[in-house]
């Protein structure tokens, strides 16, 4: 079974590509999403997260997700801890949950997937950009956060130029019917790979 690696920059639209995919009947994983879910599941990984970060990581609704990205996006070296301790226990359970799916490839959605080797479990990658400007725009929409936050995250990730080098296809993702053309497209190309 080939595996698509679907990523971008906090704001590209990966989720929206992400749903393109699921009306075609692929298979889709969100690193991020699951990575959430293991973060409040997975004992091991809460062992390991109230070890570094203290008992404020959780509450009685489980992990107090403002407390620990106030810490991580201020310290590079906080970032990479919880990343060591979260990227193996997702990339334990991609690989149980591929093992289950019936299709001719599967879409692995992570939006730091070059940044920490993810791309190497792909057979393929696919980017998704939008204008920087576009991206905030997007993020201030949708979440509860300030512009400083936002720069803060996007300084965690790698530029989409430095990303681009690595995809095997890309996607400017400005017009949702061209956008949702483009990943018919690759949905053929992934079908006659596999």
């Amino acid at each position: 079974m080939k595996v698509l690696g679907l990523t971008g920059g906090i704001g590209s639209g990966k989720t929206t590509v992400a749903n393109f995919f699921r009306e075609l009947g692929v298979p889709v994983y969100i690193a991020d999403d699951e990575a959430k879910e293991l973060m409040n599941s997975d004992p091991g990984v809460k062992k390991a997260i109230t070890e570094i970060f203290g008992e404020n990581s959780y509450t009685s609704n489980g992990l107090d997700r403002k407390y620990l990205a106030d810490r991580v996006f201020k310290s590079k070296e906080l970032l990479e801890k919880l990343n060591a301790i979260v990227h193996p226990a997702v990339n334990r359970h991609f690989e149980e949950w591929k093992s289950k799916q019936q299709s001719a490839y599967v879409v692995y959605e992570a939006a730091i997937l070059f940044e920490k080797g993810g791309s190497e479990k792909c057979d393929f990658t696919l980017l998704i950009t939008a204008p920087h400007e576009v991206k905030i725009e997007r993020l201030l929409q949708r979440d509860n956060s300030s512009l400083e936050e936002i720069e803060a995250r996007m300084e965690n990730q790698w530029s989409d130029e430095k990303k681009a080098a690595l995809a095997n296809f890309i996607i400017e993702n400005n017009d949702l019917s061209r956008t949702r053309q483009e990943v018919r497209n690759i949905h053929l190309i992934m079908l006659q790979s596999a």
